[in-house]
């Protein structure tokens, strides 16, 4: 019986950037979310990587939950036709609360916000706090230098090197999507993804 699970959190900016590729890719993962039946869990912003992934998501018949401070509603627009939003009082809330309605984790390029959401999520991993798969959509090898940095954390003894399978990579949406529910089967038969 093939592995389900049932929600994922999408890191990601609020800008789109400078290369299309990036939108591209965003708008395959959400509705390739929407068609696997996945709820998108997301920031709630209609700007951005953000309302791309959202709207692609929505399009295809999908449900989308946004969880917004109530500080950035208006600062990051928030979408007004998901199918859940949650105002919070704080990142530290929102954060939390994507969290908690989440059974994997994905990170698309994006800025600060991006990075402190997906190295959030890693040191929860790192710690025992949860055990779901967190990847990184590496479109045109976005990551590439921060994935080098992790790699030179582990070089210099600042990580531990069996902490870096915690971390899922690919290019494309769809192998990343299969390496999530993978890491969900590991999750489902009680294997340890960071022993």
């Amino acid at each position: 019986m093939p592995v389900k699970i049932q929600s994922v959190s999408v890191f990601c900016g609020s800008r789109s950037g400078n290369n299309p590729i990036f939108a591209s890719a965003a708008s395959h993962l959400g509705t390739l979310l929407a068609r696997e039946k996945i709820k998108l869990i997301y920031g709630a912003g209609n700007i951005g990587l953000m309302g791309v992934v959202a709207d692609a998501c929505l399009a295809a018949n999908g449900h989308v939950i946004g969880v917004i401070p109530t500080k950035l509603v208006e600062k990051e627009v928030a979408h007004k036709g998901l199918s859940e939003l949650f105002v919070v009082d704080s990142m530290h809330e929102r954060k939390a609360l994507m969290a908690s309605k989440s059974e994997a984790f994905i990170a698309l390029p994006g800025g600060f916000g991006t990075c402190d959401e997906l190295f959030e999520i890693l040191t929860w991993a790192q710690l025992g706090i949860h055990h779901n798969p967190i990847g990184i959509l590496n479109t045109a090898g976005f990551f590439d230098p921060l994935l080098a940095w992790i790699d030179q954390m582990i070089e210099q003894g600042f990580v531990k090197p069996k902490f870096r399978q915690l971390l899922l990579v690919a290019t494309k949406p769809d192998e990343l999507l299969e390496l999530i529910l993978q890491g969900a089967k590991l999750r489902e038969l009680d294997i340890d993804l960071a022993p």
